[in-house]
């Protein structure tokens, strides 16, 4: 596809997160962004107050207030979240009446108020559905109120009205789209967040990250095969699920260490608590947060990868980058995964304790299998994922707007 037309025209882009932060889900605005400015779009980016600074060319990073005495901006619906999107609505309304936008492109729920103001300001609105509002009531288990959940979705029926473009990340959501609007379907696409660039923070941002002691498994594992999960330690990632597992593997073998990077300090803590009740010992270890880069050279240097995901239906961020970085996956076979994997990409198991460890001691037993398993994912992510693909996908859904 040649150049779109889309040069010297302004976007502001809203994103409702800790930006940049590996707690949020920052990936698909930073990716997102870094591509339209690529494009020839000049983008001022919107997000709270909290997170490092990111460098990306052809993006003024604005932020609202930090808020610290919130504390954290936790993954999911909250309260803290509501005050800070609270400022950036106010932050928001002095953008328009200051400057000229020709596009604003609206992240999850900024995409409420941006389409209230909308007609005032006469610019085009971009959607970037990222999740099913009334299911994350449901994955975070922030209320199971049916009445806030028809609430949630007369507001995404709404949006999806008021938005000139719309873009999901994955199927399940694609499928969402029809079912409560099917005539949005005229200016959707689905745009996965398929690249992963290492981020780029400023220099400033750079000095202030914490360092860790290493984000090399072979080394963590002590010459033993080394699995990693790496990612959120949320409910629904089921890393329960996943102890269970290891308990009933290390009952039978002893020549793997499992090493689990992400979360918080109490969700790390709770989780150790279960391993130490396991009696797992050195066959489990947990590194804590690590940056991005940190988190993808983890990874990269295993021997086993593992999404042991038990509920929700958008695919996660991680599945691409498993598919591309060599390392065989052990996943679990819910929609989340099967709607992008099939056994021919990874060893697909239930979402039991039972499934993990069998899954697991399929690629410990047999490293052929993963090897054939992992040039049918690499070349599966470079046709169908990769920079590419992602570049013309959201190509086409600027030209649309032109």
């Amino acid at each position: 596809m040649g150049e779109t037309n889309a040069v010297h025209k302004r976007m502001l882009v809203l994103a409702p997160q800790p930006f940049f932060s590996p707690r949020g889900t920052p990936f698909s605005v930073y990716y997102r962004s870094m591509v339209t400015a690529e494009l020839g779009y000049d983008i001022d980016l919107l997000t709270y107050g909290q997170g490092s600074d990111v460098a990306i060319e052809g993006v003024t990073l604005l932020r609202g207030p930090s808020l610290s005495w919130l504390g954290a901006v936790k993954t999911g619906p909250s309260v803290p979240k509501l005050v800070h999107d609270g400022f950036m609505f106010l932050r928001f309304i002095w953008l328009l009446v200051t400057n000229r936008y020709d596009v604003v492109h609206a992240h999850e729920e900024a995409v409420f108020f941006a389409g209230l103001v909308k007609p005032l300001f006469g610019y085009q609105l971009i959607y970037d559905m990222h999740s099913s509002l009334p299911e994350q009531l449901d994955n975070f288990g922030y209320s199971r109120s049916k009445l806030l959940k028809r609430c949630f979705e007369f507001l995404e029926v709404r949006s999806l009205k008021a938005a000139d473009a719309v873009i999901t990340i994955c199927p399940a959501l694609r499928d969402q789209v029809a079912k409560l609007a099917p005539w949005a379907m005229a200016k959707h696409e689905l745009i996965e967040n398929s690249i992963y660039d290492d981020v780029v923070l400023t220099q400033a941002a750079q000095q202030n990250q914490e360092t860790v002691t290493s984000a090399d498994a072979q080394a963590l594992s002590g010459g033993k095969t080394a699995i990693v999960y790496a990612g959120t330690l949320e409910t629904y990632q089921g890393i329960t699920i996943l102890l269970d597992g290891i308990k009933t593997l290390t009952a039978k073998r002893s020549d793997f260490v499992l090493i689990i990077a992400g979360g918080s300090v109490p969700q790390v803590e709770r989780f150790k608590a279960i391993s130490a009740a396991h009696q797992l010992g050195e066959s489990v270890q947990f590194l804590g947060q690590l940056q991005p880069n940190e988190a993808r050279q983890l990874a990269a240097s295993a021997d086993i990868i593992l999404s042991p995901r038990s509920s929700g239906t958008n695919t996660p961020l991680k599945t691409y980058e498993q598919l591309a970085c060599g390392v065989p996956l052990v996943a679990t076979s819910i929609y989340s995964h099967t709607q992008v994997l099939d056994d021919t990409l990874a060893v697909l198991v239930e979402p039991t304790p039972e499934g993990l460890a069998d899954g697991i001691e399929q690629l410990l037993d047999s490293p052929e299998k993963g090897l054939k398993l992992v040039a049918a994912a690499q070349a599966h992510y470079a046709e169908h994922y990769a920079r590419p693909a992602y570049t013309e996908k959201l190509q086409r859904l600027l030209e649309r707007l032109n």
